[in-house]
């Protein structure tokens, strides 16, 4: 990496010189110090990450290679794009020594189209928080339970939160303003460990709702994807996680429901651990979990991961509703009022919607943090209402 990085550095310099002061001496006085700038802050991010000797979980250190993955991105990738145009043109005008000029301006013109897509993704995409309102009709639903509103949250990834206290505080604010009778979120807190929790259980605790908030572990929660992987670091992680998951308002269900009453009705809250990563994600049994709640007038699934509904739920149960996560749309995609695309679709059928089997129902939220980099583009990060009506 050291190495790409001392070479796109020089090589891009040498395009901006012989292209931009060509044509004018002002441009390239304008756009040099826009070019050392970004090179200061890529550098100081790839110095950051590499010195960093610390907890790799470390809130601090997790948003250093969040921000580090996305100025990669962003500056490494669009300096390629520019270079490889410019030196393909003069290797098809080497007999002439000059280069294709307009190989060269589609580059610079193609990096300045994606670098700002990039930076309105970082800037404003990720922190646009979206309530999606839903109505969900069930047969037989039960009188008390008509217009019952639940709130659903997933994919916090709370590092993408780091020194943006104010934005997760609306999000809260959202929620609170929805009237929630209840607040479930279908995991994945954090994207690596529990350090990178920090304090940000002081905020979550400020959303209420009527009958409480429960929550589930992700595939992330369960330390999957940190560097150290011996079971006294795993089991510490599922320990403080779990501490600051409940310090936070939530009720932690791990294979386990819990039953609510609401006037003569009882609703099961049922929750589910996901582990693992794709394509291996580890469901655990559901069965097992649902088999002592015929009681229950309403059932409730949180699983994180939404292939589990087709997998094991739907048509293989009598639970009402699934809420999942998981997808986060990959960050990128378009939605619209009538049309809705990601590439997520080709990892998860049912990656951000409304679905259903029969009687069934399956929610799956897109996320409202970011993972691995700093962007949301056109896939606005989500909170949604869920009102059930009878059918």
């Amino acid at each position: 990496m050291l190495l790409v990085l001392i070479i796109t550095e020089i090589l891009s310099f040498f395009v901006l010189k012989e292209f931009i002061l060509r044509y004018s001496k002002t441009g390239f006085i304008v756009l040099l110090p826009l070019h050392l700038a970004f090179s200061i802050w890529l550098w100081i991010a790839f110095i950051r990450v590499k010195t960093w000797d610390g907890f790799f979980d470390t809130l601090e250190n997790i948003y250093n290679e969040m921000i580090f993955n996305g100025l990669l991105i962003a500056i490494l990738l669009n300096r390629i794009l520019i270079i490889c145009l410019h030196y393909l043109g003069k290797l098809l005008r080497k007999r002439s020594r000059s280069y294709i000029e307009s190989l060269t301006a589609a580059g610079f013109i193609s990096a300045s189209v994606y670098f700002i897509i990039l930076a309105s993704g970082f800037l404003k995409g990720r922190f646009n928080f979206q309530t999606e309102q839903i109505t969900i009709e069930i047969e037989d639903l039960k009188k008390e339970l008509d217009g019952f509103r639940i709130v659903h949250i997933a994919d916090l990834h709370l590092s993408g939160f780091c020194n943006h206290n104010k934005e997760l505080t609306e999000a809260i604010e959202i929620i609170n303003g929805l009237d929630p009778d209840m607040i479930i979120n279908s995991g994945d807190f954090v994207s690596y460990g529990w350090r990178e929790y920090d304090n940000f259980d002081t905020i979550l605790i400020k959303a209420t709702s009527k009958y409480g908030n429960f929550a589930v572990l992700g595939n992330h929660d369960m330390g999957t994807y940190l560097p150290d992987h011996n079971k006294e670091t795993l089991n510490l992680n599922s320990l403080r996680l779990k501490e600051l998951i409940s310090s936070s308002g939530y009720t932690l269900l791990e294979n386990e429901y819990s039953l609510i009453k609401t006037g003569k009705c009882k609703i099961a809250v049922i929750g589910v651990k996901t582990g693992g990563s794709h394509p291996n994600i580890i469901h655990s049994d559901i069965n097992s979990i649902i088999k002592n709640i015929d009681s229950a007038n309403l059932k409730i699934m949180i699983c994180h991961d939404p292939n589990q509904w087709k997998e094991d739920i739907a048509g293989k149960t009598d639970i009402d509703i699934t809420l999942s996560g998981h997808s986060h749309g990959m960050q990128m995609g378009v939605i619209t009022r009538n049309f809705r695309w990601s590439t997520a679709k080709y990892l998860y059928p049912q990656w951000n919607g409304l679905f259903s089997e029969d009687n069934q129902y399956h929610y799956v939220n897109r996320g409202a943090g970011v993972l691995s980099v700093p962007f949301r583009i056109w896939m606005p990060p989500e909170i949604t209402l869920i009102t059930l009506k009878a059918g």
